[in-house]
């Protein structure tokens, strides 16, 4: 394939992935020639699509240029096309692949107070501790809940205990990130 035709493939791809067009079929129709078909050039785009998609999936500065130029080459991709698929990739890293879809709303801000009842209206001497929470959401809304002690401490039990299994499971080499 020539370069210049795998850099239109290539651009095809990003304008996809990036959101500017809706469809590849355009793109591919747009370049069928008389020695290119039309089957081994959306097979070509299929794999441009899903090696940059995965390339990008990667949390920002976890996956280095030099890494993903040997794997490329492990891939038996002609190296006059890596240095482009690299660029493609690393152009606009900055690009959130969740950001066009649908999301929660995150926690902006969480305050808490203790409260002990000294007395209810049955009883005259409680002195049972709870902890009031406010939570702030990033779409502005507020929820206000009471939580009991023990279920607090239930609460710090079990992530405690997350925390440790996240923290064996780092220490697997299989889950290991190759910097």
């Amino acid at each position: 394939m020539e370069k210049e035709l795998f850099r239109k493939l290539l651009s095809g791809v990003m304008e996809v992935i990036d959101g500017k067009s809706k469809e590849g079929s355009n793109i591919l129709s747009n370049l069928v020639n008389e020695t290119h078909n039309e089957e081994n050039l959306a097979i070509v785009f299929s794999g441009l699509y899903s090696l940059v998609k995965l390339a990008r999936k990667h949390p920002h500065g976890t996956l280095k240029q030099q890494i993903l130029k040997e794997d490329l080459q492990e891939l038996k991709i002609p190296a006059a096309f890596i240095p482009d698929i690299s660029a493609a990739v690393f152009s606009s890293s900055d690009i959130d692949p969740t950001e066009n879809g649908p999301s929660l709303p995150r926690l902006s801000n969480l305050q808490w107070r203790l409260d002990v009842a000294i007395s209810t209206s049955s009883l005259n001497r409680v002195l049972e501790p709870t902890i009031n929470m406010e939570m702030c959401l990033s779409n502005g809304k507020i929820h206000n809940f009471e939580v009991p002690i023990a279920k607090f401490h239930e609460l710090r039990y079990n992530v405690a205990a997350l925390l440790k299994e996240m923290e064996d499971l780092e220490t697997r080499n299989i889950l290991k990130i190759q910097v």
